[in-house]
């Protein structure tokens, strides 16, 4: 009688613990090396597309305060000294750049020349250039990460079902208890691999529209100064 029920519980199936950390545990090298991978990749993520959220929007801020000021009849000399030699915000920065050129060309020449001014648009166009360089850092690295992380969870799905499949070889047993952890770990790799990727992909989509319409903005405020510059020199 003792003997029967020491079998029947020996034979009795085990309770399969399907959290996440039950799953982790559970997990070989491989499969543990891809889920801590997606994770970071999350993490990381998530912290470029917050610090991305607040720049466009304190970019766009300054430079709807800028252009109030600078389209208020202010004067540029004044402007220029009132921001210093660090602007704080791109379209600042052009200002900045344009009016050291202008000063500069003023000084040796007197006037404006078409040479000068090809000079001030020259160098309007490295400061925009270089500003919206520094919008779009860590932009690449948002990118990687949506195209490539569901590949990475995939292959965490792939190396997990091969495990239960070399479990099913080694015990002779489909009993769910020998499949189900390994099918579990391969969809739980499959879900992390989605879950750095879809936002990343939205954000950056999201994001290189903001910027690409900032650097619209950008153009068009440095073709007017370039044309207020050029009026200002022929009156």
């Amino acid at each position: 009688m003792d003997a029967t029920i020491i079998a029947e519980g020996m034979n009795a199936p085990q309770a399969l613990d399907f959290s996440l950390y039950g799953l982790w545990l559970k997990a070989d090298l491989v499969v543990k090396t891809v889920m801590v991978t997606l994770v970071l990749a999350s993490f990381w993520s998530w912290a470029i597309m917050i610090d991305k959220w607040f720049t466009m929007g304190k970019v766009r801020r300054r430079a709807d305060k800028f252009e109030s000021v600078f389209w208020s009849g202010k004067s540029l000399d004044d402007l220029y000294r009132q921001l210093g030699q660090r602007p704080d915000h791109p379209m600042a920065a052009v200002f900045n750049a344009a009016m050291r050129e202008w000063r500069r060309t003023f000084d040796t020449a007197g006037d404006l020349s078409l040479a000068g001014q090809q000079r001030i648009d020259r160098v309007m166009n490295s400061a925009m250039s270089s500003e919206i360089s520094k919008l779009e850092k860590y932009m690449n690295f948002l990118a990687t990460v949506g195209s490539v992380a569901p590949f990475v969870g995939l292959f965490g799905t792939v190396w997990g079902i091969m495990n239960s499949f070399q479990s099913i070889a080694i015990s002779r047993d489909t009993n769910l208890a020998v499949v189900a952890p390994g099918i579990a770990e391969a969809l739980f790799a499959t879900a992390l691999g989605l879950l750095a990727a879809i936002p990343a992909v939205m954000f950056y989509n999201k994001v290189s529209n903001d910027i690409n319409r900032y650097a619209i903005r950008l153009e068009a405020f440095a073709d007017e100064f370039s044309g207020l510059l050029s009026r200002q020199m022929g009156d």
